[in-house]
């Protein structure tokens, strides 16, 4: 699936990993659940590993040294009409000093690309490059921001 990274229109080279399947090689995300489950092993991983957070997870548990072995957090909008997931970014941002790559996955639109942008998500994961292309040009929809912002 194609992405938008760096405000670029790039290939996805992560692999998403349900709790019940085998940990794969490469990169991979796994749920926050399996994370906290597995981390031991998940942090002898060969290749990079991340966290999927969905609306009602929260990442207040985690430790500097959690954060440390993740290098995607990946945000799961279930519905484009749920926004708990901005302040789960803003929070990942500022409270928890998450400095590595936050994507939007799932049931978002482009309208929202720019206000996700300005919470802390810095790559966004579509399924199909038309919606990237509409996408990368809405990063840039405004040029005046009334409100402060993590970027």
């Amino acid at each position: 699936m194609p992405i938008i990274k760096d405000q670029q229109i790039t290939e996805n080279n992560w692999t998403f990993v349900a709790d019940d399947a085998p940990l794969a090689g490469g990169n991979i995300t796994v749920t926050l659940k399996r994370w906290l489950e597995e981390k031991a092993a998940l942090k002898n991983h060969a290749g990079k590993v991340g966290i999927r957070i969905a609306p009602l997870d929260s990442t207040a548990n985690l430790t500097q040294e959690d954060w440390s072995h993740i290098s995607l957090v990946e945000l799961e909008f279930p519905a484009f009409t749920d926004g708990r997931l901005f302040s789960a970014a803003q929070l990942l941002r500022s409270r928890d000093g998450y400095r590595g790559e936050i994507r939007a996955v799932g049931n978002f639109i482009s309208d929202q690309v720019f206000y996700l942008h300005r919470v802390g998500v810095d790559t966004f994961e579509f399924a199909e490059t038309k919606d990237c292309e509409r996408a990368l040009k809405a990063l840039n929809d405004f040029s005046v921001r009334y409100q402060a912002s993590i970027n």
